[in-house]
């Protein structure tokens, strides 16, 4: 189904029936992406006065309780209240949800022992481009990162330069496939985090940052419509379902 869009002086023409979804799917037990330091998600049957919350066991409905976190389990999108003494909810501050977006493939380079991502490398994808959101795919990319267990590993990051550069050229969505845009121990610094937000300054409330996306290596890099869709919960972070849609005029 294609449609011309209108987004901010600028007309798209999209087709809405081949999505791409950049999100990780969240299952019960190990077959997840994991980070921080906590047991793996769990879907199980509510169990109550004899009664259970599955059709296959003998229940009359498929009734489930689900235990996670957003911040380890999975795709999710979270607000400067991720990293705030004051309460920032990510419901409250995400109210559009289609931006332009620059889909990026970046190599992290090692720097004193670490993998990381850097401003140059940024501009050199970016080549002069101000799009609204950007999502960075890091190489090696394979589908164990739909599996993979993060804690302890020290994986890539953002160095803080490069989150300071995406928020002067005006990106207001960061889209990343790790479990954070910044180092793993790093002594509560959250250095790229806070650069992105711009807590020492004019705190940037209603910019965003998405964490374990995975971006297949059948998407080229370039420009792309992006929906971000996000569970409504009263939150600093939330599941979430990014989706990209091709431009087919550009």
């Amino acid at each position: 189904m294609q449609a011309t869009v209108n987004h901010k002086n600028q007309t798209f023409k999209i087709d809405f029936s081949k999505p791409i979804d950049i999100s990780i799917e969240l299952k019960t037990g190990k077959n997840n992406p994991n980070a921080w330091y906590l047991d793996p998600p769990k879907i199980i049957p509510v169990k109550m006065e004899g009664w259970i919350g599955s059709v296959k066991e003998g229940g009359t409905t498929n009734f489930n309780n689900i235990y996670f976190n957003p911040h380890s389990h999975g795709t999710h999108t979270e607000c400067v209240g991720h990293i705030t003494k004051d309460f920032y909810n990510i419901n409250e501050h995400l109210k559009t949800f289609f931006f332009t977006a620059e889909v990026v493939t970046i190599a992290p380079i090692k720097l004193m022992g670490d993998f990381v991502i850097t401003q140059q490398q940024l501009q050199q994808q970016l080549i002069g481009k101000t799009p609204e959101a950007i999502v960075i795919r890091t190489l090696p990319n394979t589908s164990n990162k739909l599996v993979q267990q993060y804690s302890n590993s020290n994986p890539p990051y953002l160095l803080k330069e490069a989150a300071i550069y995406l928020r002067e050229i005006g990106v207001q969505h960061l889209l990343i496939d790790l479990p954070s845009v910044d180092k793993e121990k790093d002594d509560g610094k959250l250095l790229a985090h806070n650069a992105f937000w711009n807590t020492s300054g004019n705190v940037r409330l209603n910019t965003t940052i998405t964490e374990f996306i995975y971006v297949n290596n059948t998407v080229t890099d370039g420009s792309y419509l992006l929906n971000l869709m996000i569970a409504p919960f009263k939150n600093d972070a939330t599941p979430s379902k990014p989706i990209l849609y091709e431009i087919l005029n550009s």
